[in-house]
């Protein structure tokens, strides 16, 4: 089986965490040591977020007075990707991982005519007091927004076309690799009638791009790594029910967080819609679930009271209980 799995970044980053290195890293040790024993088994892509990294990355170079003026968020993307993808590496081959792990700086095409551009939305860095996010912006040539109470810069998150190293990345997953790509969604880059490539000021959102991928390289799987328990209906209210198995034309009527949970279901959807195969959310898999069985999305019957709670979305046909075993990923 090929499986494509999306790590988010505030997983390997928890809220309240200081960003230290030895934090990330332990966060990564817990991911490595689930992963692993799907990786023994089947064919896996890791695609990683890098929210709170990126965030990091940005005040440093908003703070630089060496700098006439930030590194563009393209540069910024890229360091993250090889900063997470030698964490991850190495994490994987300690876990037990036998198979060659190669990391990959993913450059992510996108169109300049992209409607995101003319409507920012996707906040990026730290949040402040108004009179300086606007000095801020001024100085810069930002786009802000307010966020919960603070303001903090926005910039557009376009749609993935393809990514450029496709080629490479099919070959090293044929050659049996475990390949780390697309992290935070990859280096967004536009190119010209000559076929020149050049960074652009955006990013991508990384669940799409896994999604995209998976789509591509034929996985039977997505699975969608977060911090979370659950994806919730109604969440934030008395009403908030936890989903298990849903199919994607259930979710017209369905209405999740533009800026967390939602991309998640979307790129859920799109896999499922392009390919007809399962794509699964939940939290940290632990190293027994992830060696049961290849992750599927459990039907009711089935899940044990004891196990990890699972949210699945199924293929095009709604999932029932010949077609699926207890999932590989908990919640």
């Amino acid at each position: 089986m090929r499986i494509v799995i999306a790590l988010g970044g505030n997983a390997l980053l928890a809220r309240g965490d200081k960003p230290d290195a030895a934090i990330q890293l332990a966060h990564l040790r817990t991911a490595a040591e689930a992963i692993a024993p799907l990786a023994a088994q089947h064919d896996v892509l890791i695609c990683h977020g890098n929210g709170p990294q990126v965030g990091m990355l940005s005040l440093e170079s908003e703070t630089d007075h060496a700098l006439t003026r930030p590194y563009p968020l393209d540069d910024l993307v890229a360091q993250t990707q090889g900063m997470i993808g030698y964490w991850l590496a190495q994490e994987l081959h300690n876990a037990g991982v036998k198979k060659p792990v190669v990391g990959l700086i993913t450059q992510t095409l996108v169109d300049a005519a992209d409607p995101a551009f003319a409507a920012p939305t996707k906040f990026v860095g730290p949040g402040y007091a108004q009179d300086r996010a606007q000095l801020l912006a001024h100085r810069h040539g930002w786009t802000i927004a307010a966020d919960n109470g603070r303001w903090r810069r926005v910039v557009a998150s376009p749609e993935p076309l393809r990514i450029v190293e496709q080629d490479s990345i099919t070959g090293l997953l044929d050659a049996g690799s475990v390949v780390i790509c697309g992290g935070g969604g990859g280096a967004a880059v536009t190119e010209n009638a000559a076929g020149q490539l050049s960074g652009i000021d955006a990013v991508v959102d990384k669940d799409y791009v896994a999604s995209l991928l998976g789509s591509v390289l034929g996985a039977q799987h997505l699975l969608v790594l977060t911090n979370v328990s659950a994806v919730m209906q109604h969440y934030g209210t008395p009403e908030a029910t936890p989903l298990t198995v849903l199919h994607p034309d259930e979710l017209g009527s369905m209405r999740f967080p533009a800026g967390s949970m939602g991309p998640k279901i979307e790129a859920c959807r799109r896999f499922v819609t392009a390919t007809g195969h399962p794509a699964t959310i939940g939290a940290w898999p632990t190293r027994r679930h992830c060696s049961r069985a290849p992750p599927g999305p459990p039907s009711p019957r089935q899940r044990h009271p004891t196990a990890l709670p699972t949210q699945g979305v199924g293929g095009r046909r709604r999932l029932n209980s010949a077609r699926t075993r207890e999932a590989g990923t908990g919640g």
